[in-house]
Protein backbone atom coordinates (compact mmCIF):
# COMPACT_ATOMS: atom_id res chain seq x y z
CA UNK A 1 0.00 0.00 0.00
CA UNK A 2 1.25 3.48 -0.84
CA UNK A 3 0.25 6.75 0.83
CA UNK A 4 -0.75 9.73 -1.29
CA UNK A 5 1.20 13.00 -1.11
CA UNK A 6 0.42 16.54 -2.27
CA UNK A 7 3.31 19.03 -2.42
CA UNK A 8 2.66 22.81 -2.32
CA UNK A 9 5.65 25.10 -3.00
CA UNK A 10 5.82 28.42 -4.82
CA UNK A 11 9.49 28.20 -5.85
CA UNK A 12 9.46 26.29 -9.12
CA UNK A 13 13.06 25.08 -8.83
CA UNK A 14 12.48 23.70 -5.32
CA UNK A 15 9.16 22.16 -6.33
CA UNK A 16 10.59 20.39 -9.37
CA UNK A 17 13.76 19.28 -7.59
CA UNK A 18 11.94 17.67 -4.68
CA UNK A 19 9.25 16.18 -6.92
CA UNK A 20 11.88 14.48 -9.09
CA UNK A 21 14.58 13.58 -6.55
CA UNK A 22 12.67 12.08 -3.60
CA UNK A 23 12.37 8.30 -3.88
CA UNK A 24 8.62 8.28 -3.41
CA UNK A 25 7.96 4.67 -4.40
CA UNK A 26 10.77 3.34 -2.21
CA UNK A 27 9.22 5.17 0.75
CA UNK A 28 5.79 3.70 0.04
CA UNK A 29 4.49 7.03 -1.23
CA UNK A 30 2.82 8.37 -4.36
CA UNK A 31 3.09 12.05 -5.30
CA UNK A 32 -0.39 12.72 -6.68
CA UNK A 33 -0.10 16.46 -7.33
CA UNK A 34 1.80 19.71 -6.84
CA UNK A 35 0.67 23.32 -6.56
CA UNK A 36 2.39 26.70 -6.52
CA UNK A 37 0.05 28.75 -4.29
CA UNK A 38 -2.22 28.30 -1.31
CA UNK A 39 -5.56 28.60 -3.12
CA UNK A 40 -4.63 26.06 -5.81
CA UNK A 41 -3.11 23.90 -3.09
CA UNK A 42 -6.33 23.93 -1.07
CA UNK A 43 -8.36 22.89 -4.13
CA UNK A 44 -5.86 20.14 -4.93
CA UNK A 45 -5.91 18.78 -1.38
CA UNK A 46 -9.71 18.71 -1.33
CA UNK A 47 -9.75 16.96 -4.71
CA UNK A 48 -7.04 14.36 -4.02
CA UNK A 49 -7.58 13.87 -0.26
CA UNK A 50 -3.93 12.91 0.31
CA UNK A 51 -2.56 11.15 3.36
CA UNK A 52 0.33 13.64 3.59
CA UNK A 53 0.72 17.29 2.61
CA UNK A 54 4.16 18.85 2.26
CA UNK A 55 3.99 22.64 2.09
CA UNK A 56 5.84 25.88 2.49
CA UNK A 57 4.30 28.42 4.89
CA UNK A 58 4.66 31.62 2.88
CA UNK A 59 2.72 31.00 -0.31
CA UNK A 60 1.08 33.36 -2.82
CA UNK A 61 -2.70 33.89 -2.50
CA UNK A 62 -2.96 32.08 0.86
CA UNK A 63 -0.34 31.02 3.40
CA UNK A 64 0.34 27.35 3.99
CA UNK A 65 -1.01 27.22 7.54
CA UNK A 66 -4.32 28.80 6.51
CA UNK A 67 -4.49 26.31 3.65
CA UNK A 68 -3.96 23.38 6.03
CA UNK A 69 -6.56 24.77 8.42
CA UNK A 70 -9.12 24.86 5.60
CA UNK A 71 -8.54 21.27 4.54
CA UNK A 72 -9.09 17.80 6.02
CA UNK A 73 -5.38 17.07 6.54
CA UNK A 74 -4.22 14.51 9.09
CA UNK A 75 -0.48 14.62 8.40
CA UNK A 76 1.66 17.48 7.15
CA UNK A 77 5.32 18.48 6.87
CA UNK A 78 6.31 22.14 6.71
CA UNK A 79 9.23 23.32 4.60
CA UNK A 80 10.23 26.94 5.13
CA UNK A 81 13.07 29.40 5.03
CA UNK A 82 11.72 31.28 8.05
CA UNK A 83 12.34 30.56 11.71
CA UNK A 84 9.53 32.66 13.17
CA UNK A 85 8.48 30.81 16.33
CA UNK A 86 4.86 31.92 15.98
CA UNK A 87 4.71 29.99 12.71
CA UNK A 88 6.09 26.92 14.47
CA UNK A 89 3.50 27.23 17.23
CA UNK A 90 0.69 27.46 14.69
CA UNK A 91 2.09 24.47 12.80
CA UNK A 92 2.21 22.40 15.99
CA UNK A 93 -1.41 23.30 16.77
CA UNK A 94 -2.43 22.06 13.31
CA UNK A 95 -0.83 18.70 14.03
CA UNK A 96 2.11 19.20 11.66
CA UNK A 97 4.46 16.22 11.93
CA UNK A 98 7.70 18.12 11.37
CA UNK A 99 9.04 21.56 10.50
CA UNK A 100 12.10 21.56 8.19
CA UNK A 101 14.17 24.61 7.35
CA UNK A 102 15.27 25.40 3.81
CA UNK A 103 17.47 24.65 2.01
CA UNK A 104 16.09 21.15 2.27
CA UNK A 105 18.44 18.21 2.16
CA UNK A 106 16.90 15.28 0.25
CA UNK A 107 18.17 12.78 2.81
CA UNK A 108 16.66 14.76 5.69
CA UNK A 109 13.28 14.98 3.95
CA UNK A 110 13.34 11.28 3.10
CA UNK A 111 14.13 10.40 6.73
CA UNK A 112 11.24 12.59 7.90
CA UNK A 113 8.88 11.04 5.37
CA UNK A 114 9.96 7.54 6.40
CA UNK A 115 9.27 8.36 10.06
CA UNK A 116 5.84 9.77 9.14
CA UNK A 117 5.02 6.66 7.10
CA UNK A 118 5.82 4.52 10.15
CA UNK A 119 3.51 6.70 12.26
CA UNK A 120 0.67 6.39 9.74
CA UNK A 121 1.18 2.63 9.52
CA UNK A 122 0.91 2.41 13.31
CA UNK A 123 -2.31 4.41 13.20
CA UNK A 124 -3.64 2.16 10.44
CA UNK A 125 -2.90 -0.92 12.57
CA UNK A 126 -4.79 0.67 15.45
CA UNK A 127 -7.77 1.31 13.18
CA UNK A 128 -7.60 -2.23 11.82
CA UNK A 129 -7.55 -3.75 15.30
CA UNK A 130 -10.52 -1.64 16.28
CA UNK A 131 -12.38 -2.71 13.15
CA UNK A 132 -11.56 -6.42 13.61
CA UNK A 133 -12.69 -6.27 17.22
CA UNK A 134 -16.24 -5.64 16.01
CA UNK A 135 -16.23 -7.46 12.65
CA UNK A 136 -18.18 -10.43 14.03
CA UNK A 137 -20.91 -8.31 15.56
CA UNK A 138 -23.45 -7.14 12.92
CA UNK A 139 -24.81 -3.62 13.25
CA UNK A 140 -22.65 -3.11 16.31
CA UNK A 141 -21.36 0.35 17.14
CA UNK A 142 -17.68 0.72 17.90
CA UNK A 143 -17.23 0.09 21.61
CA UNK A 144 -15.41 2.99 23.23
CA UNK A 145 -14.57 3.64 26.87
CA UNK A 146 -16.72 6.43 28.29
CA UNK A 147 -15.62 6.34 31.91
CA UNK A 148 -12.02 5.37 32.66
CA UNK A 149 -11.66 6.64 36.24
CA UNK A 150 -9.08 9.21 35.20
CA UNK A 151 -10.52 12.68 35.67
CA UNK A 152 -8.50 14.24 32.86
CA UNK A 153 -9.40 11.63 30.27
CA UNK A 154 -13.00 11.44 31.46
CA UNK A 155 -13.19 15.20 30.96
CA UNK A 156 -11.63 14.88 27.50
CA UNK A 157 -14.15 12.19 26.54
CA UNK A 158 -17.00 14.37 27.83
CA UNK A 159 -15.64 17.20 25.68
CA UNK A 160 -15.76 14.93 22.62
CA UNK A 161 -19.32 13.82 23.41
CA UNK A 162 -20.47 17.43 23.72
CA UNK A 163 -18.56 18.86 20.77
CA UNK A 164 -18.05 16.09 18.18
CA UNK A 165 -20.35 17.85 15.69
CA UNK A 166 -18.11 20.93 15.69
CA UNK A 167 -14.71 21.36 13.95
CA UNK A 168 -12.73 20.48 17.10
CA UNK A 169 -9.62 18.42 17.72
CA UNK A 170 -6.80 17.90 20.17
CA UNK A 171 -5.90 21.61 20.18
CA UNK A 172 -9.38 22.73 21.27
CA UNK A 173 -9.76 19.96 23.85
CA UNK A 174 -6.36 20.74 25.40
CA UNK A 175 -7.19 24.44 25.57
CA UNK A 176 -10.56 23.67 27.19
CA UNK A 177 -8.88 21.46 29.79
CA UNK A 178 -5.99 23.92 30.26
CA UNK A 179 -3.40 21.28 29.36
CA UNK A 180 -0.59 21.08 26.85
CA UNK A 181 -1.49 19.18 23.70
CA UNK A 182 1.48 16.83 24.15
CA UNK A 183 0.45 15.93 27.70
CA UNK A 184 -3.19 15.29 26.76
CA UNK A 185 -2.17 13.30 23.70
CA UNK A 186 0.23 11.06 25.63
CA UNK A 187 -2.14 10.49 28.53
CA UNK A 188 -5.14 9.81 26.29
CA UNK A 189 -3.21 7.10 24.41
CA UNK A 190 -1.92 5.53 27.63
CA UNK A 191 -5.36 5.33 29.23
CA UNK A 192 -7.61 4.44 26.28
CA UNK A 193 -5.13 2.70 23.91
CA UNK A 194 -6.38 5.08 21.20
CA UNK A 195 -5.02 8.45 20.25
CA UNK A 196 -7.32 11.44 20.59
CA UNK A 197 -8.14 11.73 16.89
CA UNK A 198 -8.92 8.02 16.60
CA UNK A 199 -11.33 8.24 19.52
CA UNK A 200 -12.93 11.41 18.14
CA UNK A 201 -13.37 9.85 14.70
CA UNK A 202 -14.73 6.60 16.17
CA UNK A 203 -17.28 8.57 18.18
CA UNK A 204 -18.27 10.51 15.08
CA UNK A 205 -18.63 7.30 13.07
CA UNK A 206 -20.88 5.83 15.75
CA UNK A 207 -23.12 8.89 15.58
CA UNK A 208 -23.14 8.66 11.79
CA UNK A 209 -24.16 4.98 11.89
CA UNK A 210 -27.06 5.89 14.15
CA UNK A 211 -28.14 8.76 11.87
CA UNK A 212 -27.92 6.53 8.79
CA UNK A 213 -30.87 4.52 10.09
CA UNK A 214 -33.04 7.48 9.11
CA UNK A 215 -33.53 7.16 5.32
CA UNK A 216 -34.52 10.82 5.06
CA UNK A 217 -30.99 11.94 5.95
CA UNK A 218 -28.49 12.02 3.09
CA UNK A 219 -24.85 11.06 3.49
CA UNK A 220 -23.56 14.61 2.96
CA UNK A 221 -25.73 16.04 5.73
CA UNK A 222 -24.75 13.23 8.08
CA UNK A 223 -21.07 13.93 7.42
CA UNK A 224 -21.40 17.61 8.28
CA UNK A 225 -23.64 16.94 11.30
CA UNK A 226 -21.01 14.57 12.69
CA UNK A 227 -18.18 17.09 12.43
CA UNK A 228 -16.48 15.92 9.23
CA UNK A 229 -15.30 18.82 7.03
CA UNK A 230 -16.31 17.20 3.72
CA UNK A 231 -18.35 14.16 2.61
CA UNK A 232 -15.23 12.80 0.89
CA UNK A 233 -13.20 12.88 4.09
CA UNK A 234 -16.12 11.30 5.96
CA UNK A 235 -16.24 8.45 3.43
CA UNK A 236 -12.49 7.90 3.79
CA UNK A 237 -12.63 7.70 7.60
CA UNK A 238 -15.85 5.64 7.55
CA UNK A 239 -14.25 3.03 5.28
CA UNK A 240 -11.16 2.94 7.47
CA UNK A 241 -13.32 1.90 10.44
CA UNK A 242 -15.91 -0.31 8.72
CA UNK A 243 -14.28 -1.52 5.53
CA UNK A 244 -17.17 -0.07 3.50
CA UNK A 245 -18.23 3.24 2.09
CA UNK A 246 -21.15 4.94 3.87
CA UNK A 247 -23.41 4.27 0.89
CA UNK A 248 -22.51 0.56 0.73
CA UNK A 249 -22.85 0.26 4.50
CA UNK A 250 -26.35 1.73 4.40
CA UNK A 251 -27.42 -0.29 1.35
CA UNK A 252 -26.28 -3.54 2.98
CA UNK A 253 -28.21 -2.88 6.17
CA UNK A 254 -25.29 -1.71 8.32
CA UNK A 255 -23.40 -5.00 8.41
CA UNK A 256 -19.67 -4.60 9.13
Amino acid sequence: MSYRVVFVEDEQIVREEIASSIRWELLGLELVGTAADGITGEALIKEKEPDIVITDIRLPAQDGLTMLGNCPVNHAIILTGHTDFSYMQSAIRLGVFDYLLKPIDDEELEETLAALVRKIQEEDRDYEQLKKKHSSEPQQLITLPTHVYNHIIDAAIAYIVENYSEPVGLQEAAAFLDLSESHLSRLFKEVTSLNFLQYLNAWRINQAVTMMKDPKLNIGDIAINCGFPTPGYFAKIFKRFTGKTPTAFRDEGGMY
